[in-house]
């Protein structure tokens, strides 16, 4: 008995921190995912989500394009990469580029997300060249590329400090960056997960100048692999440490891993309850960010429609085609229409509204 009252005491003081604006500690959100009640936790939730953003939630529709699948990374949660040579390895060239581009262009894409591997068989230019050609033929649609991780790698291959990197990149035609290649921002892990990647600093550092560059960027957590619950608010930390200085973030997007095929089966993802527990902390932890973002491609659809009530204002896109997560066994399709997403948000009670990258209102529905 004694337990059950220290728990709903505990809950109560972090309930009053929230009512107040104050900051959460790691213990607090340690307790958040230790505690069985989780409807109090998506209610704390909802209340900072609705505090920030009322019955909005955002949506955009972009075009997925990965200029490149080789890379000289061995990340152990990649099912996308290709060594040089290997069956399936590709490296497109502008023409290449363009026809991917026009095939499933519509008049309605605001974005262009451009991931790719770490290919050290081209030039810095290569990576240049594929955005101001974007630019040349389809100025109107904003660029989102190069993660924190690839702006490290640029700076290898070219000999440039990653200042001069992203200045030559933004000179090209770079609008903002996507958060990808943060995984989880702590040595321990990506020693053992993502070795050949930027680490923890550089990461952030990375995110840090392209803020002071005047860029807007994105910021993700990789979650549901070897990290512990206090890696995960460490990551949390600090991105809102990293906020509080700059304020260049737009949006945390939490994603859910992947295994490496389908056939792994649902014992080897993550559980609703984990996803829905992870989006709702998220909110609660990063108090100084204006969007917390549910992945439909990780989560799914229902899950995603779920989050809108565990503290999440935007459910990304309509995702032309995505082809990362599918490479290591996500279940859900690789593109969902606008009326499929406008429907998901009425349904919860919410209003949808498509937004460009940036978070200004084209149209609410």
């Amino acid at each position: 008995m004694a337990n059950i009252l220290t728990f709903d005491t505990r809950m109560e003081a972090i309930a009053e921190k929230v009512k107040h604006g104050e900051r959460l500690t790691i213990e607090d959100g340690l307790f958040l995912y230790e505690t069985n009640d989780l409807l109090s936790v998506a209610t704390l939730a909802n209340e900072v989500n609705t505090r920030k953003n009322g019955d909005h939630v955002y949506f955009i529709e972009n075009l997925y394009i990965n200029p490149t699948n080789v890379c000289e990374a061995t990340c152990s949660f990649c099912g996308f990469k290709r060594k040089p040579g290997e069956d399936g390895a590709y490296t497109m060239n502008n023409e290449q580029l363009l026809d991917y581009v026009q095939k499933r262009w519509n008049d309605n894409i605001r974005e262009f997300h451009i991931v790719g591997g770490h290919n050290h068989e081209v030039p810095f230019d290569y990576y240049l060249d594929t955005i101001r050609t974007l630019k040349q033929h389809y100025p109107q649609v904003t660029v989102k590329a190069y993660t924190g991780a690839e702006i490290e790698f640029f700076s290898r291959i070219a000999g440039l400090s990653m200042k001069e990197v992203l200045e030559e990149l933004i000179k090209a035609g770079l609008d903002t960056m996507p958060g990808g290649g943060a995984e989880i921002l702590t040595e321990r892990y990506r020693l053992k997960m993502s070795p050949d990647k930027a680490s923890t600093d550089q990461w952030l550092e990375a995110h840090e100048i392209a803020h002071g560059l005047g860029l807007k960027t994105h910021a993700t957590m990789l979650y549901g692999s070897i990290e512990s619950k206090e890696e995960r608010l460490i990551h949390m930390d600090r991105l809102r440490q990293l906020q509080d200085v700059t304020n260049g973030f737009m949006v945390f997007i939490p994603l859910a891993m992947q295994p490496r095929t389908q056939s792994m089966g649902l014992m080897r993802r993550t559980s609703a309850f984990d996803d829905m527990r992870t989006i709702a902390i998220s909110r609660l932890m990063l108090d100084n960010f204006d969007h917390i973002k549910a992945y439909w491609i990780n989560i799914g659809v229902q899950l995603t429609q779920m989050a809108l009530t565990f503290g999440s204002s935007d459910i990304h896109g309509t995702l032309i085609e995505e082809r990362i997560s599918h490479a290591v066994g996500a279940l859900t399709s690789s593109g969902i229409t606008r009326k499929e997403l406008v429907h998901l948000i009425k349904t919860a009670n919410k209003v949808p509204v498509e937004r460009d990258t940036f978070y200004n209102i084209i149209q609410k529905y």
